[in-house]
């Protein structure tokens, strides 16, 4: 049975349905915006109460995505993935949700046929594998898919990140390298064509900043459009503080410049905004408020 955590929304013939594995969580602002102050949250009345808490800490979610179109089954970004030791207990040993909710749409693994990964950062790669319970091994999760991986972010994590000494490779290791060694990785430039048809398309964009080479996904259709953020920002203040440091930003201000770019690209343009990591409601618009100022505008608020 889905959880009752799950949500979808259609864009023209495409559906796009959110898988949860952590809902509901709440820290600092500065875990998202290194110089930004529980004050400044509570001051943004329209953060209350769906983004942000009475005492000015953030709430967001760390969720997946499926986008279906044409008898396409792609999964956008695998989240964290069960069983796993991750640097923060929050994260460890989650269980197995997230296999739960993709059956509930009457997909199973096999019927995946692509996974996206805007960025390799361990909450976005977790479920491209599984851990065989009988040798110990990780093997993809979506045995029919193939995944495609910015070749820019690959080879910076191969090549720098891996080896800088601040990041660890346990999640390469176990939800990324089995799948370049068996042949299932696909390289792809920032600007690629994921899947289309007659009245749909689905593709990337570069948002590079948050990781070199991060993308985020754009899909079109019947004259309706979305997107998925990836790791561009965050949280919804970020809509109305592009400019500000980005806590996770590698590089700080390329990831501040693709901020401020998808903010003007996308506000008031009717387009709508899927928050990577934003809590309920995920999908809305960036929208000039009443006051002249920006915001974002959750669907359904």
């Amino acid at each position: 049975m889905a959880r009752d955590t799950m949500m979808s929304w259609q864009v023209g013939d495409v559906t796009v349905t959110r898988i949860v594995e952590i809902w509901n969580f709440t820290d600092h602002i500065n875990m998202t915006m290194s110089d930004a102050t529980p004050e400044e949250v509570i001051a943004l009345e329209w953060l209350h109460p769906h983004y942000a808490t009475p005492d000015g800490q953030q709430r967001m979610n760390f969720q997946g995505f499926v986008v279906q179109a044409g008898g396409r089954n792609i999964v956008v970004d695998s989240c964290i993935g069960a069983g796993r030791q991750r640097d923060f207990d929050v994260f460890c040993n989650l269980p197995e949700g997230f296999l739960e909710d993709l059956e509930s749409l009457g997909l199973t693994r096999e019927q995946v046929d692509t996974v996206l990964c805007t960025h390799l950062h361990f909450d976005h790669v977790g479920w491209n594998t599984y851990k065989d319970p009988e040798t110990g091994t990780y093997k993809p999760t979506f045995p029919n898919a193939r995944y495609l991986f910015g070749r820019t972010e690959y080879d910076a994590w191969q090549n720098v990140i891996r080896h800088d000494g601040h990041h660890t490779d346990t999640h390469l290791v176990e939800c990324v390298d089995p799948i370049v060694e068996l042949g299932l990785a696909d390289f792809i430039e920032a600007h690629h064509e994921i899947a289309s048809g007659p009245d749909w398309r689905i593709f990337t964009e570069p948002s590079h900043g948050h990781t070199p080479g991060h993308v985020h996904v754009c899909i079109e259709s019947r004259g309706q459009r979305a997107v998925i953020t990836g790791d561009l920002m965050h949280h919804p203040m970020q809509c109305a503080m592009p400019h500000r440091t980005a806590t996770f930003d590698m590089d700080k201000d390329a990831g501040r410049a693709s901020r401020i770019s998808f903010v003007e690209t996308y506000r008031d343009s009717g387009v709508v905004v899927i928050g990577a990591h934003f809590f309920d409601p995920t999908a809305g618009h960036i929208e000039t408020a009443p006051n002249g100022e920006t915001w974002f505008h959750g669907l359904g608020l």
